[in-house]
C-alpha cells in the first residue's frame, strides 16, 4: 500500500538522483519518517517528484550505501536511522577546478582513516557488503557502463565499515552531494583512455580491500592515499593540459 504522506515537488533547480536523496534526508531529519517507517514507494517519487524510475532507483542505491535505508524484498523501503548530518558543507554553485581539487584532498585526509577504521572494526557482514560493492563496481567496468554509482557505493561500503557514525554522515555528504557536481564540473576534461584508467582503478581497488579483509589498518590507509591521491594527481593534470591546449 503506497503512503498517504503528502510530497512536495522538488524545486527544478535541483537535480535527479541527488534531489531525491536529499528530500528524503530531509524527510528523516525533520521527523517526518521515523526510523523503521516505509519511505514513500517509487510510484509516489515518480508523481510527484516528475522523476523517472532509473532516476529514483539510483537515489534509493546511494541512500542504501549511505546507511540511511534497507530495501526488504517484495515489502518496500525502510529508513535505518538518522539522516546524515552535513555539518555546513553546502554545495556550491559554479564549482571551480581549484573547488573540485580541495574536495579529493578532503576526500584523501577522511577516507584514509576510514580504511584503516575498517580493517580494524569491519564486521564479517560488513567485509561481505565492501566485496558486493566491488565486484558491482568491477562488473560495471567490465561492461562499459556508467561506473560513477558503483564507485560510490564501493567508497561508501567501507565508510560504513568504520564504525564511526559522524565520520561515515560527513562521507555520506560528500559521495552523494559535492562528488556529483565536482563530476559536472569536470565532465569536458579529456581523460586517459577508458581501459587505461578503469585498469589503475580496479587495481586501486582490489589493494583496499585486500588489506581491509587481511585487518591490516597501515597497508588500508596506504592503499586508500594512494588511490585518492592517484585520483587527484590524474585531474590535476587533466586540467592542466586542457587548460594549456586553449592557450595554444
Amino acid at each position: 500500500m503506497e503512503s498517504s504522506r503528502p510530497i512536495t515537488p522538488l524545486p527544478k533547480s535541483r537535480s535527479l538522483a541527488h534531489g531525491v536523496v536529499s528530500y528524503v534526508a530531509d524527510l528523516i531529519k525533520d521527523g517526518r519518517i521515523a526510523p523503521g517507517e516505509k519511505v514513500p514507494s517509487e510510484a509516489e517519487i515518480i508523481r510527484a517528484l516528475g522523476v523517472s524510475r532509473s532516476v529514483v532507483r539510483e537515489a534509493i542505491s546511494h541512500m542504501q550505501a549511505a546507511g540511511m535505508v534497507e530495501t526488504r524484498q517484495g515489502v518496500g523501503t525502510f529508513v535505518l536511522g538518522r539522516a546524515p548530518q552535513h555539518m555546513g558543507l553546502g554545495a556550491k554553485s559554479g564549482m571551480t577546478k581549484e573547488d573540485v581539487l580541495s574536495i579529493l584532498e578532503l576526500r584523501i585526509s577522511l577516507e584514509t582513516e576510514a580504511a584503516g577504521l575498517a580493517a580494524n572494526r569491519r564486521s564479517e557482514p560488513q567485509l561481505a557488503r565492501i566485496r558486493a560493492a566491488l565486484d558491482a563496481f568491477l562488473a560495471r567496468c567490465n561492461s562499459g557502463g556508467e561506473t560513477a554509482t558503483a564507485d560510490t557505493q564501493y567508497h561508501l561500503s567501507i565508510a560504513q565499515a568504520a564504525n564511526n557514525p559522524y565520520l561515515h554522515d560527513v562521507l555520506s555528504h560528500i559521495n552523494l552531494e559535492l562528488l556529483p557536481q565536482a563530476r559536472q564540473t569536470s565532465a569536458h576534461i579529456p581523460r586517459d583512455a577508458p581501459e587505461i584508467y578503469l585498469e589503475r582503478v580496479r587495481r586501486e581497488h582490489e589493494d583496499i580491500y585486500s588489506a581491509i579483509a587481511r585487518q591490516d589498518p597501515e597497508s588500508a590507509r596506504a592503499a586508500m592515499r594512494t588511490h585518492l591521491s592517484n585520483s587527484r594527481e590524474r585531474l590535476r593534470r587533466a586540467h592542466e593540459q586542457y587548460e594549456a591546449s586553449k592557450d595554444r
